[in-house]
C-alpha cells in the first residue's frame, strides 16, 4: 500500500487550491495512506477532509517534526509549496521519491517587474495536478473541496433575524492592504446594495466592519472576528452571493459552489488564482479589475501600502459596476 505525504504550509487559499490533488490522488490510489503537512494555524482547513488519513503540522520544533516524518516511512512526497523548508524535508527523507510544484518564479518576476506575461494560461489547480501527472493522477473536473465540521455549522441565532431569508457576504479583509478596497469604497458599496449584508474578515477587520455597519446596522451585520474560519466558511455557504478580494474566502466560496464577484487590486487573475469551479457548473464568477494600469501587477503577493502612493488599482474601481453585477447575479 502506497504512502504519500502532501506538503503545503500556507496560506488559506493556497491550501484550498490543493484539494483537487488530494481527491484525485485518492481516486487513483483508493487504498493508499495520504498524509498532509501544513502549519498548525491552518490545520482546520484540512483536518476534516475525508480523503486524508493524517495531518502533520509545522510546530515550534522543526527537528521534532522531521523525526516524526521519518518514522512514517513514506513512499512519495508531493511538495506543493516548494521552498527552502520543503527542500530540507526532502533532503532529510532522502530515500523517498518526491514530486515538486513548479512555482514559475521567473515568469512571475517578469510580469511584476516588466509587465510582460509569460505565464501559462492555466489555473494553479491544473498546475498543481501536473505535479502528480506522472503518477497517473488526472483531474476529475469536480472543482475544489472544503469540508465544514458539524460543530462549526452556523446556528439560526448566530445571525440577525433580518438576514435569515438570505444575504450577500462581503469579504472586507485580505492578507495585505493593496489587495483590499479602501474603506470609503466598501462603505459606498454597502450603502448602495439593497439587500442584507454580512461582512466577513478576521479580528483585524472588526473596526473597519463597525465603521461600514454604521451606515445601516439593520442591513449590515459585522461578523468580522466573531467566527473561526470554518464558521466563516459556513456563513459563505449560506450566502446568495459572495463579493471578495483575492483572498482565501474567495476560494472557499468557489469550493462551496457559490457565485463570486472578485475584486482585484495589485494582484491579477493571470497569476492563475481566480475562482475555480471545475466542470460542475457554468461560470459563476465575475472579475472586477483596472486593466492597462502601467504599474499593475506590482507584486505577486501584495504590500502594506501602495508603493507608488496613488493606489489607482483600487481607487479607480467603479462601485456602480459592482452594484450592477450584484443585481445581475441576484436575478440568475
Amino acid at each position: 500500500m502506497a504512502k504519500f505525504l502532501i506538503i503545503r504550509f500556507s496560506s488559506i487559499g493556497d491550501i484550498v487550491l490543493t484539494s483537487p490533488v488530494i481527491r484525485c490522488l485518492r481516486n487513483k490510489f483508493p487504498d493508499a495512506e495520504i498524509h498532509f503537512l501544513t502549519k498548525q494555524s491552518f490545520r482546520s482547513i484540512v483536518e476534516h477532509n475525508p480523503y486524508i488519513n493524517k495531518v502533520h503540522t509545522l510546530g515550534d520544533s522543526f527537528e521534532i517534526m522531521l523525526h516524526e516524518l521519518m518514522i512514517e516511512e513514506y513512499d512519495y512526497i508531493i511538495d506543493l509549496h516548494h521552498n527552502l523548508r520543503t527542500m530540507r524535508i526532502k533532503r532529510h527523507l532522502k530515500t523517498v521519491k518526491s514530486f515538486s510544484f513548479n512555482k514559475l518564479n521567473i515568469e512571475k518576476f517578469i510580469l511584476t517587474n516588466f509587465k510582460i506575461n509569460t505565464l501559462p494560461k492555466k489555473h494553479i489547480v491544473d498546475r498543481n495536478l501536473e505535479t502528480v501527472a506522472s503518477l497517473g493522477v488526472v483531474n476529475d473536473g469536480m472543482g475544489l473541496d472544503y469540508f465544514i465540521p458539524k460543530m462549526d455549522e452556523i446556528k439560526k441565532d448566530d445571525i440577525p433575524t433580518s438576514h435569515m431569508h438570505g444575504y450577500i457576504a462581503i469579504v472586507i479583509g485580505a492578507a495585505l492592504a493593496t489587495k483590499k478596497l479602501p474603506l470609503h469604497k466598501l462603505k459606498k458599496l454597502c450603502s448602495f446594495i439593497d439587500h442584507p449584508i454580512v461582512l466577513l474578515g478576521g479580528k483585524e477587520d472588526y473596526e473597519d466592519g463597525m465603521e461600514i455597519a454604521k451606515a445601516d446596522d439593520i442591513k449590515i451585520y459585522n461578523a468580522c472576528g466573531k467566527f473561526n474560519l470554518n464558521e466563516s466558511a459556513d456563513l459563505v455557504k449560506g450566502a446568495k452571493l459572495v463579493i471578495s478580494h483575492d483572498t482565501g474566502l474567495m476560494h472557499i466560496a468557489a469550493a462551496l459552489q457559490k457565485p463570486v464577484i472578485s475584486v482585484w487590486g495589485n494582484t491579477v487573475p493571470a497569476f492563475g488564482m481566480y475562482p475555480y469551479y471545475g466542470n460542475r457548473s457554468n461560470k459563476q464568477y465575475d472579475v472586477v479589475e483596472i486593466n492597462k494600469l502601467w504599474c499593475r501587477p506590482c507584486s505577486k503577493i501584495g504590500f502594506k501600502k501602495c508603493p507608488k502612493g496613488h493606489f489607482k488599482c483600487m481607487e479607480k474601481i467603479d462601485v456602480n459596476e459592482l452594484v450592477n453585477l450584484v443585481r445581475l447575479r441576484l436575478q440568475k
